[in-house]
């Protein structure tokens, strides 16, 4: 009898297991710019807007800028500083490249560089980040 336990509880913990594994949070890491990397883009805001258009960014996802340390850098701004590429109050500021930023709240993101005019040519971007959701389960076998 107490071997039938122990075999329950086993089977019951390796369940329960199972269950967890089967519900998880996809992170998924964005290359900004895929190949441009972060720079003084050749078709001016757009092509971040492009950029960012064709992908669904999620609490827990990561941005990764890419840029030479010391010809770029990229600043998180409130939304009233990235229309006029103010970063004189920035709320984050990354001046090492590669950065890499990890969204952490749900809503409108606004990132710059802060590098002398290459906001005012483009070097700008704005995303909606999306609240993280749990994946639904995975049917089993």
């Amino acid at each position: 009898m107490a071997g039938l336990k122990s075999t329950m509880v086993v089977l019951v913990m390796i369940m329960a297991a199972s269950l967890q594994l089967q519900f998880t949070v996809a992170k998924t890491s964005h290359v900004v710019g895929d190949s441009l990397g972060w720079t003084i883009p050749p078709g001016g805001d757009a092509t971040y807007t492009k950029w960012a258009s064709r992908r669904n960014f999620t609490v827990g996802d990561t941005l990764i800028f890419k840029f030479p340390t010391g010809l770029h850098n990229v600043a998180e701004v409130p939304r009233a500083a990235y229309g006029p590429c103010n970063y004189i109050n920035t709320l984050s500021i990354h001046p090492t490249g590669p950065a890499t930023i990890t969204l952490t709240r749900p809503g409108k993101h606004y990132y710059i560089c802060a590098v002398l005019g290459h906001c005012q040519v483009g070097q700008k971007l704005t995303i909606n980040v999306s609240p993280s959701k749990r994946s639904t389960p995975k049917s089993r076998p």
